[in-house]
């Protein structure tokens, strides 16, 4: 009995951060809204999801003098209520769930809206990062962006598989059947050509196969019906998304030009510090340019960082990344640092959190490219990787672009690489210079020994 007046009196000792809060349980068909018990006498009521029914909740709201709402992120149920209330000038404050959710004894929408609206009210709930509207309208764009490519690539599935039914064995002899000697060879198939001799002459010049091998590959059986007419159709729908996402890219490079705070002039655009390829899939306009033309950085520069990926991580973090103070705090926010869980001064797991971010996962694998050059970056990956293994070694090689990444939005570094031997150089000096210590605080005394790589003599 004393044990709950205490627990009683904790709680109405605890400061009221936000006085006029309400919350909202957001399900699919209904919304639960909550308010504090002093400001009605039904502090909880339910709202349908129809547009005049997220109306009349926002009404409610500001009738009873609402001026925070705090929700979880559900799936994407919340989006209609979160933007007409910040419409009507409402503070909202979009929570994982993970931070309410680990409490027994509520599971019922009453229960939930009332247990979010008494935290928030106390402000013990931490607002999700939301970027601003130029910046999800980015984001919006290259998440279709990826759908669409998602889906063409199920067509060009499609289309091996008629090549295959028809025993035309041209993915087996070009890299890529939608580069430019595929496309060819498909369309003039498609357009009634059944000489092979006359299909390998289309070989473009980069392709690396000979036209004779290209040639006996396109021998087939060509007088199936079906066949043809369903890679006909697998060809007609890949281009559609092709359409579709060129579409994507105009409106991605239109977000960009109105983000550019000056007009876009190529000749300040710095020289790439190394040869960059086009990669697959690339947007079709100057995206390097374009996205030094907004960041005033070079991104590009990091290793591991090419104008693909610095855009996709610009659309999930921003461009100046004020919202966290500190690179740990972003590199904590991305989940790739250390989880400590500390208990009576011992460590009981230092586990990193399990993240669905796609800024995380896309860190990742640059972590994993990375490690593949020869440059500071992938020598510190490749070190890890043998002492503690491959998966920690990508972890903390992705948290080191991510400082990296944050240090030069938000503070205008300008990273140069120092090169893989003078990692090795300086962390060989780091070693002896610790052994040194040790044995010095033993009352020993190391002598230096040097060492003749070439030949692998000892003086």
């Amino acid at each position: 009995m004393r044990r709950n007046q205490a627990a009683g009196k904790g709680r109405q000792s605890l400061p009221v951060v936000h006085p006029h809060a309400a919350a909202i349980d957001v399900g699919a068909t209904m919304h639960m809204a909550a308010v504090g018990p002093d400001r009605t006498d039904e502090p909880v009521r339910s709202f349908g999801t129809f547009t005049a029914d997220l109306h009349r909740l926002a009404d409610w709201f500001e009738v009873h003098g609402v001026t925070s709402v705090v929700m979880e992120s559900t799936g994407v149920y919340w989006i209609p209520i979160f933007e007409i209330l910040q419409d009507r000038g409402l503070e909202v404050f979009l929570v994982n769930a993970r931070d309410a959710k680990q409490v027994p004894g509520r599971k019922t929408d009453v229960n939930d809206a009332q247990w979010l609206q008494r935290l928030h009210a106390y402000g013990l709930l931490r607002a999700s990062f939301q970027p601003k509207a130029e910046i999800a309208e980015l984001r919006a764009y290259l998440r279709q962006r990826e759908r669409l490519l998602e889906y063409a690539a199920s067509h060009i599935q499609h289309m091996q598989k008629a090549l295959t039914e028809m025993n035309l064995q041209l993915h087996h002899v070009v890299s890529d059947i939608t580069g430019a000697t595929g496309l060819r060879i498909i369309r003039a198939i498609l357009a009634g050509e059944r000489d092979p001799g006359v299909l390998a002459t289309l070989r473009d010049i980069r392709c690396h196969s000979r036209s004779e091998t290209i040639e006996k590959a396109l021998t087939g059986h060509y007088h199936r019906a079906e066949h043809l007419f369903a890679l006909e159709q697998a060809l007609a729908l890949y281009d559609t998304y092709q359409h579709k996402v060129a579409a994507c890219d105009q409106r991605i490079e239109a977000v960009l030009k109105a983000l550019s705070p000056r007009k876009p002039d190529p000749s300040t655009v710095p020289a790439p510090r190394r040869r960059m390829s086009r990669q697959p899939n690339e947007p079709s306009f100057d995206l390097r340019g374009a996205l030094y033309t907004v960041l005033g950085q070079d991104l590009t520069r990091i290793d591991g960082i090419g104008p693909s990926l610095a855009l996709k991580l610009v659309a999930e973090c921003g461009t100046d990344l004020a919202a966290w103070p500190s690179a740990k705090h972003f590199t904590s926010w991305l989940c790739l640092a250390p989880g400590n869980k500390i208990s009576g001064g011992k460590v009981l797991s230092s586990r990193t959190r399990r993240s669905g971010s796609r800024a995380a996962a896309l860190l990742r694998l640059a972590a994993v490219t990375v490690g593949k050059t020869e440059t500071a970056l992938g020598a510190f990956y490749r070190r890890l990787s043998t002492r503690i293994g491959k998966a920690k070694a990508v972890t903390a090689t992705a948290r080191k672009i991510a400082v990296l990444f944050y240090n030069a939005l938000r503070h205008g570094m300008d990273y140069a690489d120092p090169g893989a031997s003078y990692y090795e150089e300086r962390y060989r000096k780091r070693v002896i210079d610790n052994l040194h210590r040790r044995a010095r605080a033993l009352g020993f005394v190391l002598q230096e020994v040097a060492v003749d790589a070439s030949v692998g003599a000892v003086s």
